[in-house]
């Protein structure tokens, strides 16, 4: 008697040949994907791949104009969100999407409350409240259901919203960036809960540019390349090199640059000719919620990186150098003239710019095209009596397109609708319209694909040999060594040391930023810097 062979089960979601259009874009040009039970599945690929496209049309936001969809082997049609949840899909968004002044358990719950019996039909707290302290446990968050939300650090808003997905029965559990707001030990305590979701049988969708994450948490890799699917990989098969090979049609030799002779190392042979006058010399600047001044300086075409943890006060000293937030007390310099700015109109007056950490926040406006952006800090002089130089306006902006490679149809297209990679590229675009004596950096290729990062890498290379002072803030250990002249480590508001070029190594940056000393740094933990 011969044996009978069970039919393997169907998959838990497959998604066949998604084609979605915008006007005089094909965003998606006929994209298949598969995910199994208990599967991590990184999606991966530049900005403006599809990859947050696809997932749109999987959470329902985006209805697919050609395509189908499965789920447990039946077909099925999605014509918005409800639908999307119903068949137990949920989407956490990279920047969360939870209401801050409401607690824990009204986020998990919100318009899904449960409702107690009675006339009133008023919320039942109390079930809210005992359902949500077992998914807190369950994703390995222990605390109060009543704790604020707006108390919370990044990592437990991030488990908020695993929690939210496991309120309601997620099957499939998408995340997008999830990471890139993390602390180590955040981004660790995720890990265990992603390996703790695949043991349950739920399937997720892994969207990163890390790829040291990818290689570690995904059992497949699916790649996309300009709207299109290109291929899969095990996670046997895969490797750095095969997997941006894949997302950019070719290979990158090395992201970073040959790094010239560091700013000043001609002090440490006694030539004090070869020493160039700083561009900018800070000294004792007191920025607010640190314990004391700070001081540094910058020479001209020098790449200037400061590293720390989250919290090490980098972000904070850069907005106080372009002006945001006034500095309490200390002294700058810029070429040798007095600069204090009070308020970031006089960082640019000066000729000081800011790219922030938040683009989308702080240094775009989204619903404005590129060329209104790119106009937008120095929008008086595109004033010809009394009304706007629309043409001047689009030449620059054409300009600019085309020096930072953006990838938009027309400078008419408006910014939200652009790739990460892209949008930060109009945000450099618009400061390098106006010839930056200081260009400030602020985590330049957080949530960006390698391709773009090596884009803006020669972009900055270029910018620093034409004698451009870049002071650059990033949390990627790799990159502040692959790219900067010196590196200013910070550890709670202090500089805890300097390190040239030379010393440059992982092992000494992390003493540093740990709070321990170190060894060949230059300064010390009082704020000075050479």
């Amino acid at each position: 008697m011969s044996a009978v062979l069970t039919p393997a089960p169907p998959s838990l979601l497959r998604m066949e040949n998604i084609v979605k259009r915008f006007p005089g874009v094909v965003a998606l040009g006929g994209v298949s994907l598969r995910l199994e039970r208990g599967e991590v599945l990184a999606l991966m690929g530049e900005n403006g791949a599809g990859k947050s496209t696809l997932m749109k049309v999987l959470g329902g936001a985006y209805r697919p104009d050609e395509g189908r969809i499965f789920v447990d082997g039946a077909e099925v049609e999605m014509s918005g969100v409800k639908d999307s949840k119903r068949l137990g899909i949920a989407l956490i968004h990279q920047e969360l999407m939870l209401a801050r002044n409401l607690d824990i358990a009204s986020n998990i719950f919100l318009g899904n409350e449960r409702r107690a019996w009675g006339k009133f039909n008023r919320l039942d707290r109390r079930a809210m409240n005992a359902r949500a302290a077992e998914l807190l446990k369950r994703v390995g968050m222990p605390i109060p259901p009543t704790t604020p939300v707006s108390t919370l650090t990044a990592g437990q808003m991030q488990m908020v919203e695993i929690a939210k997905a496991l309120s309601a029965d997620a099957r499939v559990i998408i995340m997008d960036e999830p990471t890139s707001s993390l602390t180590a030990g955040e981004s660790e305590h995720l890990f265990r809960i992603i390996n703790q979701l695949r043991a349950d049988g739920i399937g997720v969708v892994y969207i990163s540019h890390r790829m040291e994450e990818v290689l570690m948490l995904a059992d497949r890799i699916t790649v996309l390349r300009d709207g299109k699917y290109v291929g899969d990989l095990t996670r046997a098969e895969a490797t750095h090199e095969k997997i941006v090979a894949m997302m950019v049609g070719r290979e990158l030799s090395s992201h970073y640059f040959p790094p010239k002779p560091a700013a000043g190392s001609g002090a440490a042979t006694g030539d004090a000719a070869a020493v160039p006058q700083p561009v900018l010399e800070v000294r004792d600047l007191l920025v607010r919620g640190a314990p004391a001044g700070v001081s540094f300086s910058a020479a001209p075409g020098e790449i200037l990186g400061f590293a720390g943890l989250v919290g090490a006060g980098r972000t904070e000293l850069m907005e106080a150098v372009f002006g945001v937030t006034p500095a309490l007390g200390g002294t700058m310099l810029l070429n040798g003239q007095p600069y204090l700015p009070r308020t970031s109109r006089d960082g640019i007056a000066a000729g000081v710019y800011l790219a922030p950490e938040d683009r989308k926040r702080h240094g775009l406006v989204l619903p404005m095209s590129v060329a209104q952006n790119t106009s937008l800090p120095n929008v008086g002089n595109y004033n010809k009596w009394g009304v706007l130089d629309r043409r001047t306006e689009v030449k620059v902006a054409k300009a600019e397109v085309d020096r930072m490679r953006t990838k938009t149809p027309t400078v008419a297209q408006r910014v939200v609708n652009l790739s990460g990679g892209n949008q930060q590229k109009v945000v450099l675009g618009k400061w390098l319209a106006m010839s930056p004596k200081v260009l400030i950096l602020d985590e330049p290729t957080r949530g960006i694909d390698v391709g773009a990062k090596a884009e803006i890498y020669r972009h900055m290379q270029d910018l620093a040999d034409a004698g451009i002072t870049i002071l650059m803030v990033s949390s990627d250990m790799a990159e502040v060594i692959g790219m900067s002249d010196r590196v200013i480590v910070m550890h709670e508001r202090r500089i805890r040391g300097v390190l040239s070029r030379a010393e440059l190594t992982q092992e000494r940056v992390a003493t540093l930023m740990t709070g321990r000393a170190g060894t060949g740094a230059t300064g010390s933990d009082t704020g000075k810097a050479a």
